[in-house]
């Protein structure tokens, strides 16, 4: 028998499937995502909403995760309409796509890159929770701490660089260098024509609405605090010429304040993403 203990996920990786479980369970409807599988698979105990990342306090967090999230699932819908017929999620965490949209997922080839304990313990999860892994899904354990080549491991696990993928990462920007990002944002910029890139990245502090700022000092601080701390912010301008520079053919921000009014237009609850907190990047090659 495996032993499901052999590892754990990374905490932030945790708190963002709670939290899409929790909007399910504590937001009124229309729900803007819907995803409780990885609540399934970290199960928690029982009190898991008294989290004091589950407060009321971290509500625009939450919404941020779920304006993301949407975001992306959409634009791979969109995608595979126009026939692209790989995804790949950089930095996977407990990301569900492939166990919630079967019938669309089936039309791909998903790959999820993360650390290997972190991996390992998610492909337990899932043999263990019944949902199995699918045919079409790929678990890429990288050593991104490593230096591991993630495309060689990529490439390795059936991917196909003759053809286009859509390619997303999605809170892991703040993490890594400058040079790290640039030499990612080339890597993506090199690959088939047509090839969409999906990367969130964090605005600097100044430019955050003084309502939400104490949150995000908290969580740069926590982060700072379990070793792996926050170094790199970006304003919208910045990260478009950094993609531009790599190779990336269309660049354009999508922001939060979008992302609100396309999701969360109508919500009589507060429940919006903050402005100038954590942005999106799409650019095409």
């Amino acid at each position: 028998m495996q032993d499901e203990h052999a590892a754990e996920p990374d905490n932030t990786a945790v708190r963002t499937a709670l939290w899409r479980a929790l909007h399910v369970q504590a937001d009124a409807p229309p729900h803007v995502f819907e995803d409780e599988v990885g609540l399934k698979l970290v199960a928690p105990s029982d009190d898991w909403h008294n989290r004091p990342d589950m407060s009321s306090f971290t509500k625009p967090f939450r919404a941020a995760i779920l304006a993301r999230a949407r975001f992306i699932e959409d634009l791979v819908e969109e995608q595979v309409s126009r026939g692209v017929g790989q995804y790949v999620l950089l930095g996977a965490g407990l990301d569900s796509f492939a166990q919630r949209k079967p019938e669309l997922a089936s039309q791909l080839r998903v790959f999820e890159l993360d650390q290997p304990e972190s991996q390992e313990w998610k492909r337990q999860r899932l043999m263990a929770a019944g949902f199995g892994i699918a045919d079409h899904l790929r678990l890429v354990p990288v050593d991104f701490e490593a230096g591991d080549n993630w495309l060689e491991r990529l490439v390795a696990s059936g991917f196909d660089v003759k053809r286009p993928a859509v390619v997303t990462s999605t809170g892991v920007s703040m993490y890594l260098t400058r040079e790290a990002i640039v030499a990612t944002l080339r890597q993506i910029a090199s690959l088939a024509s047509g090839s969409t890139l999906v990367m969130s990245f964090l605005c600097p502090f100044e430019m955050l609405d003084p309502d939400i700022r104490v949150g995000v000092e908290r969580a740069a601080e926590g982060a700072r605090a379990s070793g792996t701390p926050w170094i790199s912010f970006f304003k919208p301008d910045e990260i478009m010429a950094l993609a531009r520079g790599a190779g990336f053919k269309q660049v354009q921000h999508v922001s939060a304040a979008a992302l609100a009014k396309r999701y969360f237009a109508g919500r009589t609850d507060s429940l919006r993403p903050p402005n100038n907190s954590e942005e999106l990047l799409v650019a095409t090659a």
